[in-house]
C-alpha cells in the first residue's frame, strides 16, 4: 500500500485503468497539455500520447456528446468536468442521450463524467455547487461522491469498467487535505455498497462526501456526551445501498442525514421518505436532516463557513437526537 492524497489516487486510479485498457480515454479542458485545472492530470499526456488524453473546446455539451459517441462505438472515455457547476450545459447530453441509450436502442455508454465539486475552497456560486441532486431522479445514471483516498481510486477504477455512464464526484476540498493508504494496482472499490465508518448502537447518521469527515468528528465529540453514533459513507448515491442502511436503522433505531447539498429537494430526502415508508416501526424519534441553507454558495469566507454544515452543528444534532 502507498499513501495518497485524495488528489494522487483519483490520477492512480485513472492512470491504472489507462495502462490496463487501451480502450480507456481521457477528455477535457486543459486536460492534456496543462495537466487539467488541478494538475490531476499531469504528466498523462507524456504517458499516453494525445490519441487517448485529448484537449476538447470550451463546450462541456460537446464533450459530453463526443464522449457518449466515443462509448457506443466501444471506447471508454472519461470526461473532466473543470467545475462540477458547468455540468448542467452538458445536462442535455447525459439524461436525454447517455441515460437512456440502453433502454431504446441497447447500446451501453461506458462513460465516466469527473465533476470535481463541493464548497469550502472560497471559490463562489460558479465553482462551489453540490450538483448530486439534479442527476438522482435520472434513471440509468449512476453516481459515486469518494471521501477518502482510498474509495477515490477504488470508485474510479469501478466506475470506468462499469457499462453505464457514471457520474463521479469528487470534493475540492479533499484534493490535498486528505491523506491515506491507497492499495497499488487495480483496487477496485464496488459500486453500490456503503461503508460503515463508526460503529454505534444510538443513532445512524447517514452521509458522504466532505461530510463523511464532519459527521465522524461531531459522532467524536457526542461520544464524550454520552452518545454513540454510528456513521454511514454511502459512497455510491445511485444505486444506494439500502441492506446497509436498513441493517443500521434496526440496531439503532434513529436516523440522522447529513449532506452539503442545500436541504430542499436534496438526496436526503429521498433518504428520509425511504425510511418513513419501509422502517418506521424501527424508529424511536423523528428523522432528523441537516444540509445546507437554501441560498447559493456565498463567497466571503465567514458566510461560506456558515452556509455548510459544521461539525457543531452536526454534533448538536447527534445529542439532541439520541437524547428525543
Amino acid at each position: 500500500m502507498a499513501v495518497m492524497t485524495y488528489l494522487e489516487a483519483i490520477a492512480d486510479g485513472l492512470r491504472q485503468a489507462l495502462r490496463a485498457d487501451p480502450s480507456v480515454i481521457l477528455l477535457g479542458e486543459d486536460v492534456a497539455a496543462y495537466g487539467g485545472a488541478f494538475k490531476l492530470t499531469k504528466g498523462f499526456l507524456e504517458e499516453f500520447g494525445p490519441r487517448r488524453v485529448i484537449d476538447t473546446p470550451i463546450s462541456e455539451a460537446g464533450a459530453v456528446g463526443a464522449a457518449v459517441g466515443a462509448a457506443l462505438l466501444g471506447l471508454r472515455p472519461v470526461v473532466e468536468m473543470q467545475f462540477a457547476d458547468f455540468i448542467s450545459n452538458a445536462f442535455n447530453q447525459i439524461v436525454n442521450v447517455a441515460a437512456t441509450s440502453a433502454y431504446r436502442a441497447g447500446g451501453c455508454v461506458p462513460l465516466v463524467i469527473r465533476a470535481p465539486c463541493g464548497a469550502g475552497t472560497h471559490g463562489g456560486p460558479f465553482h462551489s455547487q453540490s450538483v448530486e441532486a439534479y442527476f438522482f431522479h435520472t434513471p440509468g445514471v449512476k453516481i459515486v461522491f469518494p471521501a477518502t483516498p482510498a474509495d477515490a481510486k477504488g470508485l474510479v477504477l469501478s466506475a470506468i469498467a462499469d457499462p453505464n455512464p457514471v457520474l463521479y464526484l469528487e470534493h475540492k476540498a479533499l484534493y490535498r487535505s486528505q491523506r491515506g493508504p491507497v492499495d497499488e494496482g487495480l483496487a477496485f472499490v464496488p459500486l453500490g455498497k456503503a461503508d460503515v465508518r463508526r460503529r454505534g448502537r444510538d443513532l445512524s447518521v447517514i452521509t458522504y462526501g466532505m461530510m463523511v469527515h464532519r459527521c465522524l468528528e461531531a459522532a467524536e465529540a457526542a461520544a464524550a456526551d454520552g452518545v454513540d453514533a454510528e456513521v454511514i459513507d454511502l459512497r455510491t448515491l445511485l444505486p444506494l445501498d439500502l441492506e446497509t442502511l436498513t441493517d443500521s436503522v434496526t440496531r439503532t433505531s434513529r436516523v440522522l442525514i447529513v449532506h452539503e447539498d442545500r436541504l430542499r429537494g436534496g438526496i436526503g430526502a429521498e433518504i428520509s421518505a425511504h425510511v418513513a415508508e419501509h422502517l418506521f416501526s424501527l424508529l424511536d424519534a423523528p428523522i432528523s436532516r441537516i444540509g445546507a441553507f437554501d441560498t447559493p454558495v456565498p463567497y466571503a469566507p465567514p458566510l461560506e463557513s456558515a452556509y455548510l454544515p459544521s461539525v457543531e452543528r452536526i454534533h448538536g444534532a447527534i445529542v439532541r437526537l439520541a437524547r428525543w
